[in-house]
């Protein structure tokens, strides 16, 4: 059975799971977080179930319960897990069941699952004690898949979008260019950190990948809204958000007032091995 290490045992330096600040910034505005993210591609959700409906899914960092719906619509029995009250309770208020708390500190009472997700949420979890806490909870040969939406811009309006943001946040510690452009290369240490926290917490087989390709047009104001939900602006002071947003709104103008975004769904997936 895997063991969740000490706490004298993690690593001191700075990672994502650690920034609680930033975690916890998106239920500034829960609604509007729900009504312009994206959704997941509904051959994640079917890979995931497998033609078993009836599967009982623990939803990690469920936020709003963006994927606990798409699972339940599929035929599954769903619990969220999230630390933001903001967010837990719009999700209730759409019919789902959710604890309030940070998966880490949460308490399963008993529970056991066959497959543990977490859409968009897993590197604001500590690797290795998320892995091997979901590897408590899941039932022998169930599932644990974190996922993610990693996007690209259009090359032109990707280099436009890049420089608003490096001239409104110059002091940023990230290459905007790299996120705007590229679909996947500002994903790959987050699909990296989630595989060794699994190899490293034990109780699973050999972590893969599975990839969804897809795309979704996006309107100027579309975007617009979505944009304020994202990490990277959920904090800024308003007059900078500000700043952002006309400068991305006139470079999305510029090529028409509407653009194509690709995304590339990426999960992270492990079976967990051993007896009950």
């Amino acid at each position: 059975m895997p063991t969740i290490p000490p706490e004298r045992s993690r690593p001191s330096e700075h990672r994502l799971h650690q920034d609680r600040e930033a975690a916890q910034s998106f239920g500034t505005d829960a609604e509007r977080y729900d009504r312009a993210r994206p959704r997941y591609p509904d051959a994640l959700v079917d890979r995931i179930v497998a033609g078993r409906p009836g599967l009982d899914v623990l939803d990690v960092g469920c936020g709003t319960g963006i994927a606990a719906r798409q699972f339940q619509a599929a035929g599954c029995s769903v619990l969220g897990v999230e630390p933001d009250a903001r967010m837990a309770g719009l999700a209730r208020r759409f019919g789902g069941e959710v604890d309030v708390a940070t998966f880490e500190d949460w308490e399963p009472g008993g529970r056991r699952f066959d497959a543990v997700v977490a859409g968009q949420a897993w590197h604001w979890i500590d690797p290795v004690v998320g892995a091997a806490k979901a590897a408590q909870v899941l039932r022998p040969g169930g599932l644990l898949a974190p996922f993610w939406n990693a996007f690209g811009f259009p090359p032109g309006l990707a280099q436009a979008v890049a420089d608003v943001c490096r001239r409104a946040l110059p002091d940023a510690l990230f290459d905007f260019q790299a996120i705007m452009k590229e679909t996947l290369s500002g994903y790959q240490v987050l699909f990296a950190k989630a595989a060794d926290g699994i190899r490293e917490a034990g109780g699973y087989g050999e972590a893969e990948q599975w990839r969804f390709g897809w795309e979704r047009s996006y309107t100027r104001d579309a975007w617009l809204e979505q944009m304020p939900t994202q990490a990277t602006f959920t904090r800024l002071p308003p007059e900078k958000l500000e700043e952002v947003l006309q400068g991305v709104g006139a470079a999305i103008d510029a090529v028409g007032g509407s653009f194509t975004m690709r995304y590339t769904t990426v999960a992270v997936t492990a079976v967990r091995t051993g007896a009950a």
